[in-house]
């Protein structure tokens, strides 16, 4: 794709700073050279240097004389003096043989005056009130003129810029067979008309953020070779009403001049928003820009090949209209990857990035669950540049672990001052973390502890990774990871018999599930399999709001309270019985601020 040059400045600017440099020669410089060569005397040195024969050329003006020598060296100095009522300076000058002359000032007509002092500044003020008023309609509009508010921002991409195919996008398979048919199509139209069958006219591309919608959309148009017009959503809506319906007929029509081609809207939620959602009367623009979409997908022909992709992280927002068949009628779910789908998009941002033999890519994507493709191209970019940072020329396994950990907790605090009394308090919390963890039979296996601080406020973490990709978690799982956030106050608790503000986090994340245990996994016999809450934007956080009575929401929090009082007391009696194992593997931690699985495991069995 081209580069993006910079705007170049009106020429104006260049105009504007051509005038302050004359306004400043002529204001500052050419004065001092001029009274360099014109040097002021009075009258009687005038007539002295007259009857000496020193003056050579004479010229009378109105209120001064200006004239120069014509002795030696001088013949190049101007003098000046001021006229005086002398009648004989005539017949001086004619007996010193002094060449004079008397300058006539030349009057401009009454009718040159009036237009140099009144129109000529009249319409020099027109002129910048003029490309003023157009700069602002630029801004406002888009750019372009007044011809071009209607017109379509599309950015067209044809074959030879796109330079994506399905081989650049990994850990999406469903999402690339759904789409391969689309690509199939634009290739060979002739069988699907001949059998009768109709290609479908959109295709909604619905998921989490980062996770390649857009790199999927532009992955169709390379392996169809086809031109690609890429457009916002919200470049549809401008401040005047009509403006956004006017781009979506633009678009269209140049889509159908193109055809076969593919036109990807991205974010469309932006325009496709519910009509019944919100205040009386709505959005009328963002209204009117949908209703004209609709129109359009309804009045063009899909057998001419003009696709229609579209990207949206709140699908539950979109109006029902907009998702019939004949309009978006398949869509496309483009989830968080699995653990094959992490370690191949780790493969294939890894491409351009010189890498050690002994690289483990299934390590960490076991580590980074839950992760999008975009987080795991910043884990294989930040390993890259702690690589250049520290002087290799390949990237390490422990250049990624440590990416990872960075984009988890963030950077390491190195300069970061902590006494000793808070020091050894983090590594008991920590150190319960990992013994809860290892004493219970559901939990995950420790990865690695340490109590080196981190950017995002954490004085120290406990990295646990699951051997294999869990897409269940039962009830006892449920409760041993409870178990395990409770793990840190508990041994605060059993070793110096108080609490401390270092648990903030593991309360937050056992609360929260330990309230989806109750209100929406089913897992409490108070409530058995009753739905107590209904999850908003699963693609974005997936808030939840409670759909009962007050009376039954504070049932739901004495259930939630004896769940995590459960929890807590559990981790507590797991230390207790280990305090020995406790003081050991403390011990080791603050020596080595770090301790890895491994040394965790043959520590914790008496190697």
């Amino acid at each position: 794709m081209k580069a993006m040059k910079p705007p170049k400045k009106p020429l104006l600017f260049y105009y504007g700073i051509i005038l302050v440099v004359i306004l400043l020669l002529n204001s500052f410089i050419f004065p001092v050279i001029f009274q360099k060569q014109v040097k002021e005397v009075d009258y009687g040195t005038f007539l002295t240097m007259v009857e000496k024969g020193d003056v050579q050329k004479v010229e009378i003006e109105d209120h001064y004389i200006l004239f120069n020598s014509a002795a030696g060296n001088n013949k190049d100095s101007y003098y000046r003096t001021g006229v005086v009522d002398d009648p004989k300076l005539v017949d001086r000058l004619h007996e010193a043989d002094v060449q004079f002359t008397k300058v006539i000032p030349r009057e401009n007509s009454p009718f040159l005056n009036f237009i140099l002092t009144w129109i000529l500044p009249l319409l020099i003020f027109i002129a910048i009130g003029q490309w003023f008023a157009k700069k602002m309609q630029n801004k406002m509009m888009g750019g372009g003129n007044t011809l071009s508010f209607g017109k379509s921002k599309a950015k067209v991409y044809v074959e030879a810029k796109i330079g994506v195919t399905f081989a650049d996008v990994a850990g999406q398979d469903e999402a690339k067979e759904a789409l391969q048919e689309i690509v199939d199509f634009l290739h060979n139209p002739k069988k699907y008309k001949e059998i009768g069958a109709k290609i479908p006219k959109g295709a909604l591309l619905v998921g989490p953020p980062g996770t390649g919608k857009t790199l999927l959309a532009k992955a169709v148009a390379g392996e169809s070779k086809v031109p690609f017009f890429s457009i916002s959503g919200s470049e549809f809506v401008e401040m005047f009403v009509g403006m956004g319906a006017a781009r979506v007929r633009d678009l269209f029509k140049q889509a159908q001049e193109k055809a076969p081609c593919i036109v990807f809207i991205d974010e469309i939620d932006a325009i496709g928003k519910s009509r019944n959602s919100g205040m009386a009367g709505g959005n009328d623009e963002r209204e009117q820009t949908l209703n004209q979409l609709l129109t359009e997908m309804d009045g063009f022909d899909a057998d001419k090949g003009v696709v229609i992709l579209a990207a949206s992280n709140r699908p539950e927002t979109l109006d029902k209209a907009l998702l019939r068949p004949g309009r978006f009628d398949r869509r496309v779910p483009v989830e968080l990857p699995d653990l094959a789908g992490r370690e191949a998009i780790l493969q294939v941002h890894a491409r351009q990035v010189k890498l050690e033999t002994d690289v483990d890519f299934n390590l960490i994507a076991r580590a980074t669950s839950g992760a999008s493709g975009a987080d795991l191209a910043n884990i294989i970019n930040e390993g890259a540049l702690r690589a250049v940072r520290f002087g290799r020329d390949r990237v390490t396994q422990n250049d990624l672990e440590e990416s990872v950990e960075t984009v988890i907790a963030g950077y390491q605090r190195k300069n970061a001052v902590i006494s000793m009394k808070d020091k050894l308090t983090i590594s008991y919390h920590e150190v319960g973390h990992a013994l809860v963890a290892a004493k219970q039979s559901h939990s995950a296996p420790v990865h690695k502890i340490t109590i080196i601080p981190r950017t995002s406020g954490a004085l120290g973490y406990t990295m646990q990774v699951d051997e294999r990709e869990t897409v269940l978690m039962s009830k006892e799982q449920a409760l041993d990871k409870i178990t395990t956030f409770m793990g840190g106050r508990a041994a605060e608790e059993v070793i110096f018999n108080t609490v401390t503000s270092g648990a903030s986090n593991d309360i937050e994340q056992a609360t929260k599930i330990a309230r989806a245990m109750v209100t929406r996994y089913g897992m409490t016999e108070e409530f058995d399999m009753m739905a107590l809450e209904t999850v908003n934007n699963a693609y974005l956080g997936g808030d939840s709001s409670l759909i009962v009575s007050a009376e039954t929401a504070a049932k739901i929090d004495d259930v939630v309270l004896k769940i995590i009082k459960t929890c807590h007391q559990k981790a507590i009696h797991i230390l207790e019985e280990n305090k020995d194992i406790l003081h050991e593997l403390t011990k080791y931690l603050i020596e080595k601020e770090t301790l890895s699985g491994e040394e965790f495991m043959q520590i914790l069995e008496g190697q």
